[in-house]
C-alpha cells in the first residue's frame, strides 16, 4: 500500500510559491508547471501542486520504495524556503492509502 498525503495551506501567494518551487526543482527534474497547476516527479516521490486564490494545495505520491514522511519533509522545507516571510507554512494534512 502506498500512503498519498494531501495537504492545504492558507496563502495568497498559492501561485507565486507553486511558480517558484517548480522552477527550482526544473534544473533537476522534468517539471510541467504553469501558474496554477506543478507536477513535480521527484526520486522520493512524486508532488503534485495546485494554487488557488487563498490556498496552495499539494499531493504528494511517494515512489513504491519510498518514505512518505520524507516526501513530506523535502517538501515542506523547499516550499517554506520561498515563503520565509510566512514560514513555517500551517499545513494540514490528511493521509489515504492506495494500492
Amino acid at each position: 500500500m502506498t500512503v498519498i498525503r494531501t495537504g492545504t495551506v492558507p496563502t495568497a501567494h498559492a501561485s507565486r510559491y507553486l511558480q517558484q518551487l517548480a522552477k527550482h526543482w526544473s534544473h533537476k527534474f522534468a517539471v510541467d508547471f504553469d501558474a496554477t497547476r506543478a507536477s513535480i516527479p521527484l526520486p522520493l516521490g512524486l508532488v503534485t501542486m495546485t494554487a488557488g486564490a487563498d490556498a496552495l494545495g499539494v499531493e504528494l505520491a511517494p515512489a513504491p520504495d519510498g518514505e512518505p514522511e520524507r516526501l513530506r519533509h523535502v517538501f515542506e522545507e523547499h516550499i517554506n524556503r520561498f515563503a520565509f516571510r510566512e514560514a513555517p507554512l500551517p499545513f494540514t494534512w490528511t493521509e489515504r492509502e492506495q494500492a
